[in-house]
């Protein structure tokens, strides 16, 4: 069985249906939108910190040499596979600009580092077309199938960056699970029979950071 076995079954997401019970991989994340100098999105900048128990499992895949850590080749071999991986699910990532939902360019690399018993992993991506700081823009990360929790622990962990945001309003909206399910019943159980591998309508329950300009 070749080493990147449980990482990939878990970051391709070919989880199964009791996936959307409840997560298996917890992740606390950090994301900056960063604005370009020409009035636009620039690139979003992610910092994922993995729980320790995903993050063992992933040291036992990856050290060829087995001495318990992961040397940087073996970080490297483990930000390439992440970069293929999650490339058919837009790398979690959930923008969209007056509605319209926007996809996001390839990460030139994911940065990967195990630090105190957790992984931990770095990279930067781009809108596939321009998002004028204009309007209303919506910007989160999450797991269509619900198989990884992404954590936002605090507001500050959802932020801007540049000159481009300072005629904007800035707000980090934490959506209540209860009042979701309450006001979409109907619609969240279709979705679930039609593709219990995971649907959109997951992204009703991620924290997002909503800009007004």
């Amino acid at each position: 069985m070749k080493k990147s076995t449980y990482l990939m079954a878990a970051l391709i997401l070919l989880a199964p249906a009791a996936a959307m019970a409840h997560p298996h991989i917890f992740v606390e994340a950090r994301l900056e939108v960063v604005a370009a100098p020409d009035g636009s999105v620039q690139e979003l900048r992610n910092v994922w910190r993995f729980d320790e128990v995903f993050s063992s499992s992933v040291v036992m895949d990856f050290d060829k040499n087995t001495d318990l850590k992961l040397e940087p080749n073996e970080l490297a071999e483990v930000g390439k596979t992440v970069r293929e991986s999650l490339s058919d699910y837009d790398y979690y990532m959930n923008l969209t600009i007056d509605g319209k939902n926007v996809t996001v360019q390839k990460p030139d690399i994911i940065h990967v580092d195990y630090k105190e018993g957790q992984l931990l992993m770095f990279f930067a991506v781009k809108p596939s077309e321009k998002m004028p700081l204009k309007g209303k823009l919506t910007f989160g990360v999450y797991d269509p199938t619900l198989y990884t929790s992404i954590d936002f622990p605090t507001d500050k962990e959802l932020g801007t960056v540049g000159d481009g945001f300072k005629n904007c309003k800035n707000d980090v909206l934490r959506p209540d699970a209860d009042q979701v399910i309450s006001q979409n019943k109907q619609s969240l159980t279709d979705a679930f029979f039609n593709d219990p591998t995971g649907t959109d309508m997951s992204k009703l329950f991620a924290t997002r950071l909503e800009v007004s300009c």
